[in-house]
């Protein structure tokens, strides 16, 4: 976390590689954790990784029609 907070505080740019590592580094350490959390104590926390694939799946989800019915109104 330490990590990604120095990447985020240091970046030069949208799109930085540093702090896109730092995030993934993040993620994959988070689900290392959940994993053990839950093989161990069958406990999970209450936080979720999302990734890009989620995100267009959300925006699939919309119709278009009906959004455009809405702003003819």
């Amino acid at each position: 976390m330490e990590e990604h907070l120095i990447a985020a505080s240091n970046r030069r740019g949208d799109g930085d590689p540093s702090v896109e590592a730092a995030f993934f580094a993040v993620a994959d350490a988070f689900e290392v954790y959940e994993d053990a959390l839950y093989e161990a104590y069958n406990e999970v926390t209450p936080l979720q990784v999302f990734d890009d694939e989620d995100d267009e799946d959300e925006e699939s989800d919309v119709d278009d029609d009906e959004d455009l019915e809405i702003v003819q109104e």
